[in-house]
């Protein structure tokens, strides 16, 4: 069973950094595209980055290019997303995901997501 859980959020203010963390186990991490996506209070689910097997491939959407930086350690089953310059927009649940067999995002039908439970990271002064 796919088991994802996210850590290292927390309150921070603007223009600061955070690093959060995802442990993975029932499957077979190295293996596939990782994801992380994102939820703010009152909003739908966005695509935060992405990145495939090897961490030689990322993808990154628009409205955090720059900023955050995806990466994993294949070795420790670790997904890993580094964000910095936070701004107030950013303030979301964070969640490690996962297509089934690793196939990218967005998952298609056949191809369910696993999503861990969430870590909280709010940007405020």
């Amino acid at each position: 069973e796919v088991h994802l859980v996210e850590s290292g959020g927390g309150l921070v203010q603007p223009g600061g950094s955070l690093r959060l963390s995802c442990t993975a186990s029932g499957f077979v991490f190295g293996n596939g595209w990782m994801h992380w996506v994102r939820q703010a209070p009152g909003k739908g689910l966005e695509w935060v980055s992405s990145i495939y097997t090897g961490g030689g491939t990322t993808n990154t959407a628009d409205s955090v290019k720059g900023r955050f930086t995806i990466s994993r350690d294949n070795t420790k089953n670790m997904l890993y997303l580094q964000m910095n310059s936070l701004k107030s927009e950013d303030t979301a649940h964070y969640y490690c995901s996962r297509c089934s067999y690793g196939v990218r995002w967005p998952c298609p039908d056949r191809y369910p997501e696993v999503r861990g439970q969430g870590t909280l990271v709010t940007v405020s002064s």
